[in-house]
This record gives C-alpha cells, structure tokens and sequence, in this order.
C-alpha cells in the first residue's frame, strides 16, 4: 500500500522516515523511491540492519527530537496507529517530522472489512482488536476517523485507500483480487490514508 501511494505521487529521491520501524521490512518495497531511509522506533530491533539510520523515539510521549522535526519528504506510520494511546497526538507528531509539503502516510487494520465485521458481529470483537491481540492492538480507527484526525490536524490532499487484499471471513482463503479491487473497503485487511503537512 505504501509503495502504491508513493507511486502516484511525486516523491522520487525522498527522505523517508519510517515510525514504528521494527524489524525495516518497508525499507526494501519503498527502495525506488527513498535516497534516504531513517527508522524511528520505541526501541531497536536486532533485525534490522545495521547501516539503517535509527533514532530511538517514545511514540506516545509527542516529544520529537529536534533533528529529526521537519526532516522527512515522507513519513510512514505502517501498522503503528493502533499501537498507541492517542492517534491525534500522534499524526500531530508525524506533521512535525515531514517538512512543509511532505507527505504523511498511515496504515491500520481496516475494522470496517468484511472479516472484521463478521468477526464483531459473532464474537463482539474485531477481528484485530481481539483479546488475543491486546494489548499491542489498543485503538481501532474508521476510514472516517483517519479523515477526521487528517482534518484536526490540518493535512491537505487527503486520501484513502485500501490495501486490496484480505482474508475471507472465518476461512483461511484470501479474496480475488478481481474482488478486492472492485470492493476494496468489504475485502481489505488495512486502510491507508495520505496526507499532506501545508506549506
């Protein structure tokens, strides 16, 4: 999704700061993209590479080190939002790492999919907001929500997007992507959304 969202968008040789990086796995699908790629995270996985530029951040404490504010062309939250006490706060803290005109990219569990309705229609909970997932997973987000925080925090040329796969509801089997494509809220596990800080 991601990588996707960079394609139609301006960004060839851009400095990309990936929050939440973990173990880098984005690194390599944004490559053609990035001249620069910088991870921030709560702490440094022994995964990632070593070369990778990495700076230590506490994603809910909203403090941003003053070498890293307004560093970024794109700032990626991939997986990352629903980890966290407060998504506004949050995407306030993305703004300030992108510079004025970059881009601020976010991607979540889609609760508003098929699986993940079914899933809180039997079992009163979404499918990735389940006992099994807390307390990692502690804040579910709309599409709508997305918009609305993009909206609070006043980014511009807001999109949404949907990853365009996802797993049937209680089987193993994913959608078709023929499916996926035509009913990409229903059969997608994750939502993106794009936006940009204002100049």
């Amino acid at each position: 999704m991601v990588a996707r969202a960079l394609a139609c968008r301006d960004v060839a040789g851009a400095v990309l700061l990936d929050v939440g990086c973990g173990h880098g796995a984005l690194r390599a699908r944004v490559a053609p993209y990035v001249r620069r790629y910088i991870g921030v995270d709560v702490a440094r996985y022994a995964s990632l590479e070593a070369g990778v530029e990495f700076h230590q951040l506490d994603l809910d404490s909203g403090q941003v080190p003053p070498d890293l504010e307004g560093v970024a062309d794109v700032v990626a939250a991939v997986e990352t939002i629903e980890h966290l006490e407060n998504p506004r706060a949050f995407v306030r803290t993305l703004a300030r790492l992108a510079r004025p005109g970059g881009w601020i990219l976010v991607t979540t569990p889609n609760v508003r999919s098929a699986l993940s309705l079914a899933t809180l229609v039997v079992k009163g909970q979404h499918s990735q907001f389940q006992d099994a997932s807390y307390p990692a997973h502690i804040t579910a987000l709309l599409d709508v929500d997305l918009r609305r925080i993009a909206a609070e925090v006043g980014l511009t040329d807001v999109a949404v997007d949907f990853s365009r796969s996802g797993r049937m509801a209680f089987t193993p089997w994913r959608y078709p992507s023929w499916l996926a494509r035509r009913f990409p809220r229903a059969c997608s596990d994750n939502v993106l959304l794009a936006g940009r800080r204002p100049l």
